[in-house]
């Protein structure tokens, strides 16, 4: 009999990927909740989310044997939840917060790695002098507790900058904030915690480097990690990150550091049963390594690039993992040495879509490019104002998939795929 695997928030590309997986004819695929339900919602109710999935799997009359996360909050902390009540293998809840909250993973962290962790402190942008918790000097880096991407992060330089960041937060935290204060009760607080809700905010000391990100997996407290991510910035774009490559081509000392921290922060925390990715940036010329944060789950915006050089899915260690098994990945099993997932950027300034780039257009890119896939998030009619889940830095058109035989000639593919992409944008004045 075929095991049923849930995967919250499951696009239909990635049924194909999860074909890759080993033993994909010994299970059938389905979608708790949709994307737009789970992922796109501007305002939505985390215990709201939470019933309503509980209805659809208590409505499914077979087994439930899996329930996958690969997507930020509100899915990363439900799927503990929703698994600890059909007792299905992962994390606890508490273990996942600790990740989820910017500062009390911090706190966390400062206790035994505080070699990586970049100063820090907590503010309260409704008390009547926010300016007055700040203990770093500028220029400091603010952002909520809980945000998507860097939506309200703000670089602060002066104090005008400060006051008029606090007022853009007032104005929007709570749409992230008063859910993730709802998974915030699922779990037992600490008294610094209590006090620093989901509408909190964290100032950090403002770091750089190139980033790095081991994924990774805790089973049974076997810590194991299958791949590690690097972002090389490049002058392609204005966005500080533009694209995602693997494997990493970062020093492998370094590769060692992530790794090790990674684990001593995690077995820290008690995280069991699940799967992880750890953000850091490496300042080269200090020899520097930071920690970012870490994530919960794999990360489905890797899956392709891991099939593409190790010919499997990186959703085969969640499952794994979810069906009480030990989990492993293949390795450079797959098509290509080296594969990256590339934005399509667009300079920070609003415009309506007037032109994407034609289907004859796209095929034309990957015959001349073997192994390139070219994704869209926006069609004509669409204004970039409005568009879900954008970042401070630039404007996201959609995504490039770029193989190579090496990372030069990834970059320099992904050049010429930005060149010959058109895009008509009409300039929207305020």
């Amino acid at each position: 009999m075929k095991r049923n695997i849930y995967v919250v928030a499951l696009e239909d590309h990635q049924r194909q990927e999860l074909e890759t997986l080993r033993h994909s004819d010994g299970f059938n695929v389905h979608s708790l909740l949709s994307v737009k339900t789970a992922v796109e919602s501007e305002r939505f109710s985390f215990d709201a989310l939470l019933e309503e999935a509980r209805r659809k799997l208590k409505e499914f009359d077979g087994s439930i044997d899996a329930i996958v996360a690969q997507w930020d909050f509100p899915t990363s902390v439900m799927v503990p939840i929703l698994c600890r009540e059909y007792g299905i293998p992962s994390p606890s809840v508490e273990s996942v917060l600790k990740c989820e909250h910017k500062y009390w993973s911090r706190l966390e962290q400062q206790k035994v790695i505080p070699e990586v962790v970049p100063e820090f402190c907590g503010v309260d942008p409704f008390a009547e002098n926010p300016l007055s918790q700040v203990t770093l000097d500028y220029p400091f880096w603010i952002k909520p507790v809980k945000a998507f991407s860097s939506h309200l992060g703000f670089k602060i330089e002066n104090e005008e900058q400060f006051h008029e960041a606090i007022k853009e937060i007032r104005e929007g935290i709570r749409q992230l904030g008063d859910p993730f204060n709802e998974a915030l009760r699922h779990a037992e607080l600490p008294p610094e915690i209590q006090e620093m809700d989901g509408n909190s905010c964290i100032a950090e000391q403002l770091v750089a480097g190139v980033q790095g990100a081991p994924e990774g997996t805790v089973y049974r407290g076997e810590f194991n990690v299958h791949g590690i991510i690097s972002q090389p910035n490049t002058e392609a774009s204005d966005a500080p990150y533009d694209r995602i490559e693997y494997p990493s081509h970062l020093p492998e000392t370094l590769h060692h550091k992530m790794v090790e921290v990674s684990k001593k922060f995690l077995e820290h925390i008690g995280y069991d049963n699940g799967c992880f990715n750890a953000e850091f940036l490496w300042d080269e010329d200090k020899d520097q390594l930071w920690l970012i944060e870490v994530n919960t789950r794999i990360s489905q915006s890797h899956s392709e690039i891991f099939i593409m050089v190790d010919g499997m899915s990186n959703h085969e260690v969640a499952v794994d993992i979810a069906l009480g098994e030990r989990p492993s990945l293949v390795n450079r099993q797959g098509e290509y040495p080296a594969a990256a997932k590339c934005f399509i950027p667009y300079k920070h300034e609003d415009g309506i879509v007037r032109r994407v780039p034609s289907e004859e257009e796209i095929e034309e890119l990957k015959r001349r490019y073997p192994g390139t896939m070219v994704r869209l998030d926006v069609e004509p009619g669409d204004r970039l104002g409005e568009l879900m889940h954008q970042d401070s830095f630039s404007y996201r058109l959609g995504t490039l998939y770029i193989a190579g035989e090496d990372h030069d000639q990834i970059e320099e593919r992904y050049k010429a795929c930005l060149d010959e992409l058109k895009f008509e944008i009409e300039p929207v004045q305020d």
